[in-house]
């Protein structure tokens, strides 16, 4: 259109000089009737130049704050003082949202002995009792070595969680039914994932794994108060906030749920970020809900994340611009997963 338009207004000006004054007195008319480059809405992009990334109102800024807290609390492994101040602070922050906020202690036998865990739930009720869990970890990694604060690996998440909280209950009620879900415990106390395990008491045979307390409690209790049928989706944070960011496709992940959320990043301007390549996570807080059977999603940078489990995985590696990809995107695709969801209730 911008090459007509051009065009158009130059035979314009070529003709003027021949013009009749009569004419001359109607060429303002003519201009007014001419179409426009500048009021003529221009053809959606596929990647970067469409961004609609403003209609989710997500503060990158304001989730980098929160994010620059739980670091100042410094490091917060479950069953540690640092990490009951990180929860009240979490808490505090979504009960201003006005969101209902519940918590849900537990104690789980850690090869470090018996450690107090806390879950933390706030709820954003919606028009349908069926729920979307949107979720991350906000303990961090037990090390003895050095001073773990876990600005990416436990804060990004944290923060970003937290931000899309407050993003969704200014908006009014959705269609469906969300939770906010701040799983404690993730973290192995050993110093790699499989190195220990737990004794099973109701299967000595099988002991339980050094990790995903937190989460692996919350799907033990939705099963026990026959709740596990109301979640139709769940949502993981993780390690999603680093300043060279480049999400890849975490490859247990349900794959409709992960299409949803790579094509709206790359219709608002995020392609760069939400990448094409796989990234081979393993078990994360996603994957007792993929064993229950509930469709889950993995957000997560692992694999090029060098400071991960290091004494530099400080707050400069953290992005507000990498927050706020992560953050735009989910919440722009939400009511497209809620439309899938729904459209299969029918």
């Amino acid at each position: 259109m911008t090459i007509v338009n051009t065009t158009l207004k130059q035979l314009l000006r070529t003709s003027f000089h021949s013009l009749m004054l009569g004419i001359v007195l109607v060429f303002p008319l003519l201009l007014l009737g001419c179409p426009s480059s500048t009021n003529k809405p221009s053809e959606p992009n596929s990647d970067t130049s469409t961004n609609d990334s403003s209609k989710s109102n997500f503060d990158g800024d304001r989730a980098f704050e929160h994010v620059r807290k739980q670091v100042e609390f410094g490091p917060r492994p479950a069953g540690s003082a640092e990490l009951e101040k990180a929860r009240g602070y979490i808490i505090d922050q979504l009960k201003s949202y006005g969101l209902k906020v519940t918590t849900d202690e537990f104690h789980a036998m850690t090869p470090l002995g018996d450690r107090r865990m806390v879950n933390v739930t706030a709820e954003l009720p919606g028009e349908s009792n069926d729920v979307i869990i949107i979720g991350s970890h906000y303990d961090t990694k037990y090390f003895k070595e050095f001073k773990f604060v876990g600005a990416n690996d436990g804060g990004a998440s944290t923060g970003a969680l937290m931000e899309v909280a407050r993003v969704l209950a200014a908006k009014g009620k959705p269609k469906l039914t969300y939770w906010f879900v701040f799983f404690d415990g993730e973290e192995a106390f050993c110093k790699n994932w499989d190195d220990c395990h737990n004794p099973n008491p109701a299967d000595p045979k099988n002991p339980l794994p050094d990790n995903l307390y937190g989460s692996r409690h919350y799907v033990a209790q939705l099963i026990d108060k026959n709740e596990l049928k109301r979640v139709r989706a769940m949502i993981l944070f993780d390690m999603m906030g680093y300043k060279n960011l480049h999400l890849g496709r975490d490859e247990l992940s349900t794959t409709w749920l992960q299409e949803i959320v790579w094509q709206t990043a790359k219709q608002i301007g995020y392609s760069q970020q939400f990448i094409d390549g796989p990234e081979g996570v393993g078990d994360d807080d996603h994957a007792p809900f993929l064993r229950a059977g509930i469709p889950a999603l993995d957000i997560i940078q692992l694999s090029t994340y060098e400071p991960w489990h290091t004494k530099d995985d400080t707050l400069d590696k953290v992005s507000a611009k990498s927050l706020k990809a992560v953050g735009d995107t989910i919440v722009i695709s939400l009511p497209k997963i809620e439309e899938r969801i729904l459209s299969r209730s029918r």
